[in-house]
C-alpha cells in the first residue's frame, strides 16, 4: 500500500535558511539565424532566447525540459529557444570566458549558493518580478545576494547518506539501525572492509568535490548549532577545533581505507555513484535532485536501499539533513529580462515540476506538490526536510571553495598536512 507524503512538509523550509548542486548530458531546441537575435521584450519580429545549461541527465530530465519549453511557448509562441549544453566539469569556466568575451547566453543555469552568489554582479535581479512566487516555493536564500533575488529555485538539493542494506547484513551489521555516531560509523566501516569485498564509501574526487560532500554531509554532527549558524552567516574560523576536526576526519577516513581505489582519479558524476549502485560500496553521500538520488539508486538496489541521517560526532550537536535550494536560471541579458523572467517562471511550472518529481526522483521547490511513492528512502528524506540545515560548503567564497577542492585531493593521499590545509583555508577566508 503506497504511503502519500505531501511536500507541504517542505513548507517549513521557507522559514529555514536554505541555499544548492548540479547534474549532466545533451538536448538542443532548434535555433534561428543569430542575426535575428537582436532586441529584448516579446514584441516585434522573430526572436531567439539562448540558454546554457549542463544538459539532461536522463529521459525524465529531458521530459522536464520539454515541459518547460512548452510552458514557455504558451507565453511566447513566436520566440525560438536555443538550449546549449556545456560539459558540467568545465561549465563555469566556459561561461565565465563567454561572458568576459561578450558572447555569453541570455540565460544560464546555476547551482544555488556560492556559484550564483559569486556571479551576482553579472546577473539581472528579478526580486520584484518573482515576488508572487515566494510563498509557493522553498529554497530562495540560495539565489539571493545583497538583498536581491537572481533566480527561482526549481528543486531542493541536499546530501542524504544512502546505504546498501544487503552489504550491511553481509558485514554482520543491522540494516535497520544504521550508525548513529561517528564511532559507530567507524566500527561499521571496519566490519564492511573486513567481511565484504566492498569499500565502505563510494567516492569520486577527480574534480575535488568529495570534501564539500563530506563537510556538508557530516557537518551538523560536528559543529554545534551556534557554530553552524555562524558558518552559514559568513563567520567561520578554519583553525577552530571543529573545522580542523572535519579535515582530520577526512584525512583519517582515507588513511583507514574507507574509499574505493583511485578515488582522486574517479569522476564523481557519475562514476562514483555507479560504484554504489553496482553494490561495490556500502554507503555514499548522494544527492536528492538531478542525479544520484533515491529513485536512481532504487532502480538498482530496490529494497536494499537505505537512508541514514548524519552521525553525531561531538556532544552538543543537532544532526540535520543538509538541504537547500538547488538549481535555477539566471538572466545575463538585460535587454531580454522580460523573456528571461518568463523562462524562469516556466521552470517552476507546477505541472512540469510535479511530473518530474516522481519520474526523475526530484524533491521540488514547489511546496504544493504531493510526492506519492512507496520508496522508503524518499519518504524518510521528505520527513526530515522541515528540520534541515543549509549546506556548509555553499557559504564559502568561490576562491575558498576551489582551494578546498585542491586541498581535499591532497589530504586524501597525504600530500598536505591538516595543519597546513587549515592555515591555507584560513588565509583564503580572510580575503
Amino acid at each position: 500500500m503506497k504511503r502519500t507524503i505531501i511536500t507541504t512538509a517542505v513548507a517549513g523550509l521557507a522559514l529555514v535558511t536554505l541555499t544548492g548542486c548540479g547534474g549532466a548530458a545533451p538536448t538542443t531546441t532548434g535555433g534561428s539565424d543569430p542575426s535575428e537575435n537582436a532586441g529584448g521584450g516579446s514584441d516585434g519580429g522573430a526572436q531567439q532566447l539562448t540558454i546554457w545549461n549542463w544538459g539532461d541527465a536522463d529521459e525524465a530530465a529531458a521530459a522536464y525540459t520539454e515541459d518547460v519549453k512548452a510552458a514557455f511557448a504558451e507565453m511566447h509562441p513566436d520566440v525560438t529557444v536555443e538550449i546549449v549544453n556545456q560539459p558540467f566539469d568545465q561549465y563555469y569556466t566556459l561561461l565565465g570566458s563567454a561572458i568576459e568575451a561578450g558572447t555569453g547566453p541570455d540565460l544560464a543555469l546555476y547551482n544555488g549558493g556560492t556559484q550564483i552568489k559569486s556571479r551576482a554582479s553579472s546577473l539581472v535581479p528579478v526580486t520584484d518580478e518573482l515576488a508572487d512566487l515566494r510563498d509557493q516555493l522553498a529554497g530562495w536564500p540560495a539565489f539571493e545576494e545583497g538583498g536581491e533575488t537572481y533566480s527561482a529555485p526549481t528543486f531542493l538539493q541536499g546530501f542524504p547518506i544512502y546505504f546498501n542494506k544487503a552489504l550491511f547484513e553481509e558485514a554482520g551489521l543491522d540494516p535497520e539501525t544504521p550508525p548513529a555516531t561517528w564511532d559507530d560509523l567507524t566500527s561499521s566501516c571496519q566490519a564492511i572492509l573486513d567481511e565484504t569485498d566492498a569499500s565502505c564509501f563510494a567516492l569520486g574526487n577527480k574534480e575535488g568535490l568529495g570534501i564539500e560532500f563530506f563537510l556538508s554531509g557530516f557537518g551538523s554532527g560536528i559543529f554545534t548549532p551556534e557554530e553552524y549558524d555562524a558558518w552559514i552567516g559568513g563567520e567561520r574560523d578554519w583553525t577552530s577545533e571543529h573545522a580542523t576536526q572535519v579535515l582530520q576526519m577526512w584525512a583519517d577516513s582515507s588513511a583507514d581505507g574507507w574509499y574505493n581505489d583511485g578515488a582522486n582519479s574517479t569522476a564523481m558524476f557519475n562514476d562514483s555513484f555507479d560504484i554504489f549502485s553496482a553494490g561495490d560500496a556500502a554507503m555514499v553521500i548522494g544527492l536528492m535532485s538531478g542525479t544520484a538520488h533515491w529513485k536512481q539508486f532504487d532502480d538498482f538496489l530496490g529494497e536494499d536501499l537505505g537512508f541514514m541521517m548524519p552521525p553525531a560526532t561531538n556532544d552538543g550537536t543537532t544532526v540535520a539533513l543538509p538541504a537547500e535550494g538547488g538549481i535555477g536560471y539566471g538572466i545575463l541579458n538585460e535587454e531580454k529580462k522580460d523573456l528571461g523572467v518568463d523562462w524562469i517562471r516556466a521552470t517552476v511550472d507546477h505541472d512540469a515540476l510535479a511530473a518530474y518529481s516522481l519520474a526523475g526522483g526530484q524533491i521540488t521547490s514547489d511546496t504544493t506538490i504531493t510526492l506519492d511513492t512507496d520508496i522508503a528512502s524518499a519518504n524518510e528524506i521528505v520527513a526530515e526536510l522541515p528540520g534541515s540545515k543549509p549546506l556548509l560548503h555553499t557559504a564559502l567564497g568561490a576562491d575558498e571553495l576551489d582551494l578546498l577542492h585542491r586541498l581535499g585531493q591532497q589530504l586524501l593521499i597525504g600530500d598536505v598536512t591538516v595543519a597546513d590545509a587549515t592555515a591555507q583555508l584560513a588565509d583564503a577566508a580572510k580575503g
